[in-house]
């Protein structure tokens, strides 16, 4: 690619698709705050138009269509979410490898969110630890560019990709995600709780917010909850909602206002 002469797409190109080629749309899973009962955000999770999972789509990118869909997913998510009413945190995943020059690579995001008045203060960028970074300088630089312009920054999976607390020494982000790999079974298997806990700690340390992903279970959460967790996603609480914002059942919510640790965060 020639960077001299290279262009962002814009808003109006980055939702033209047919240029693209892939033609998707976004599913939204809520992520919630167990300490208030309340939706603390979605996340925006790529679908087909006929609701096919993320990995129809995502194998189709290739070297010539990354950086186009990269642009495009973050245009349609704020898009969507506005037009559905989204309040709180809109959660985009981005492709570090597809972001050649940050400064002018946000600008298509910068865009969106100025015409459909949407916040960047509640925007979050997570980066999935399972994606192998070639350049960690280029990563931080990247997030130091969002943090100019008051977005949230995450680590996706964390636990379960490639850097793991490597990665977590080179450069601090607000918030990260407990992978479900970790969380499984957290109430019942010794190890995970010990990793867990560790990483809680850590985070505690470095006043990184923690979100535990791929909660299924009552137990899981309330072990979790003990140790000051507050921010949950997974399938305990709600399924990602095709082109729609799910909203948590009364009798979903874990009782944890007896629990002694709640407020670490």
């Amino acid at each position: 690619m020639d960077f001299v002469n290279f262009v962002p797409v814009g808003c109006k190109e980055c939702r033209d698709k047919t240029k693209l080629n892939i033609d998707f749309t976004m599913a939204f899973q809520p992520i919630v705050d167990i300490s208030n009962k309340s939706i603390y955000g979605y996340e925006a999770l790529v679908r087909g138009v006929n609701n096919e999972g993320a990995a129809t789509i995502l194998s189709q990118l290739n070297d010539s269509n990354r950086y186009a869909f990269d642009q495009a997913i973050r245009v349609k998510s704020i898009d969507l979410a506005k037009k559905l009413g989204l309040q709180g945190m809109l959660s985009i995943n981005f492709l570090p490898n597809a972001v050649y020059k940050p400064e002018t690579c946000i600008r298509a995001t910068l865009e969106a969110a100025a015409e459909m008045d949407f916040p960047t203060d509640r925007i979050m960028f997570e980066v999935t630890e399972g994606e192998k970074v070639q350049d960690n300088d280029h990563l931080r630089n990247i997030f130091v560019e969002y943090k100019k312009h008051r977005f949230t920054t995450a680590i996706d999976d964390f636990g379960a990709g490639y850097a793991g607390l490597n990665l977590l020494a080179d450069w601090q982000p607000d918030i990260i995600k407990l992978d479900m790999s970790l969380t499984r079974n957290v109430n019942t298997d010794r190890v995970r709780r010990a990793l867990v806990f560790g990483i809680l700690s850590i985070c505690r340390a470095l006043d990184i917010r923690v979100i535990a992903e791929g909660i299924e279970s009552r137990e899981e959460c309330l072990t979790l909850a003990d140790e000051g967790v507050t921010l949950f996603q997974g399938y305990l609480f709600a399924r990602p909602g095709f082109e729609s914002l799910p909203e948590i059942p009364e009798d979903v919510w874990p009782q944890v206002k007896t629990r002694r640790a709640r407020d670490r965060w």
